[in-house]
């Protein structure tokens, strides 16, 4: 049924309410499992180094593995699954991580755990693509924006509760118990997606050919490099949160998890808000998030100084997610016929920035700026999205006079 409610109930091709709803369900529940498992070995490295006798760097390869994974599986599988019905990919991709997971009850060394954790990064970026091309193809082209703010709440989720929950059982159990655990929940997902997603055939013009013939655009990559170097601001501050408000904010470290638990609740309202902007004005909304993000870091490490706007700073920071939705959207709408490439490169793009702002990050601590140029080095990430931004409204022919996600 087709209405005029912001809810996802709002669609076109005669599903109600509640499948809907379950519909986003399944897909948020392997969301949260695909999420939880990229970010719970940071909280489980020491114990994997213990257990596998390897240095700590060492283990920390695996996390790396993981994201050289994301970068590659996004648009390989996107390519390669180009004509394949979205129920059936999804399935497919949501067994592949669980799979990838479980095998953390049997494998043993190092390169077994690094082939393991690349093996579970190749689905993701293309999971979440195809997850939001699906969801979006649910419901009206004026509230896909939401919906796709609806698919995401699953990652968004594992950040606020599913990577503190993990990390405990690996801490109780032992870390191959918590990937175990996320395996399987990521086979339920499947299993729930197999049975309440409604079969979304390919385009008929999908092919592999098609889906390359969108990488040759040269706005498809200017967009990229936005969602790489703009999002790359929050990723310099976040990544080191714990060593920044200790020293800088004189914050207890036993109250670190209240911060990163601030960090993933501004994280969850900012994909529910992100959405809803996204489906108002579509460009405007990149535009004034990035200026937001940038603001932000800039005031970050003065805001840092003292407990209370400390706190309140690390949960506006992890609204900067609100900006998630739009960039699927835009990337999406410059990617054509091949939209769930063009969703899935969003997810490659996001790991870049992570890379970069946690490289760049380092790099400013380790020449003696110390934690307070964190914020700024964000500010200057920020400043550089926001320049390239403008280049592509100034230079595209496809984004031209479209305030409202009308593509």
């Amino acid at each position: 049924m087709a209405t005029s409610s912001p809810r996802p109930g709002s669609q076109t091709g005669g599903e109600s309410c509640s499948s809907l709803l379950a519909v986003f369900v399944a897909l948020g529940v392997c969301g949260f499992a695909i999420g939880t498992s990229e970010f719970m070995i940071m909280g489980l490295l020491p114990d994997i180094a213990d257990d596998l006798d390897i240095s700590l760097p060492q283990a920390g390869h695996l996390v790396s593995a993981y994201a050289i994974g994301v970068m590659i599986g996004a648009p390989l599988l996107a390519v390669l699954a180009a004509r394949t019905p979205r129920r059936r990919l999804l399935t497919m991709l949501a067994t592949l991580h669980g799979v990838a997971n479980l095998a953390a009850l049997a494998v043993d060394g190092q390169s077994a755990m690094l082939v393991m954790r690349f093996a579970a990064g190749l689905p993701h970026g293309a999971y979440f693509g195809a997850a939001a091309v699906t969801g979006a193809s649910l419901v009206t082209p004026a509230h896909r924006g939401r919906a796709i703010g609806y698919v995401m709440l699953g990652l968004t989720l594992a950040m606020l509760a599913g990577t503190p929950l993990a990390s405990w059982i690996g801490i109780q159990q032992g870390w191959r118990t918590a990937f175990g655990a996320v395996g399987a929940v990521c086979l339920v997902g499947a299993v729930m997606i197999r049975f309440v997603v409604p079969q979304v055939p390919a385009p008929d013009a999908a092919s592999p050919l098609e889906e390359l013939r969108s990488l040759a655009k040269p706005h498809l990559w200017l967009a990229l490099s936005v969602v790489g170097i703009g999002f790359g601001g929050m990723f310099c501050v976040f990544s080191y949160i714990a060593p920044l408000l200790i020293p800088v904010s004189g914050f207890n470290a036993a109250y670190i998890p209240l911060a990163l638990a601030l960090f993933g609740t501004g994280g969850l309202a900012g994909t529910l808000f992100g959405g809803r902007l996204a489906d108002i004005a579509l460009m405007r909304t990149i535009g004034g998030l990035l200026l937001y993000a940038t603001v932000l870091l800039g005031l970050f490490s003065w805001l840092a100084g003292s407990v209370p706007t400390a706190l309140l700073s690390t949960f506006l920071l992890g609204g900067i997610v609100a900006i998630g939705p739009s960039f699927q959207i835009w990337l999406m709408d410059l990617a054509g016929q091949a939209k769930i490439l063009g969703a899935a490169l969003t997810h490659s793009a996001i790991n870049f920035a992570n890379a970069l702002g946690a490289w760049l990050g380092g790099l400013t601590i380790a020449a003696g700026w110390g934690f307070h140029s964190l914020g700024w080095t964000g500010a200057l990430l920020g400043l550089g999205g926001l320049a390239l931004f403008a280049i592509a409204r100034v230079t595209s022919n496809d984004t031209t006079g479209k305030d409202v996600s009308d593509a």
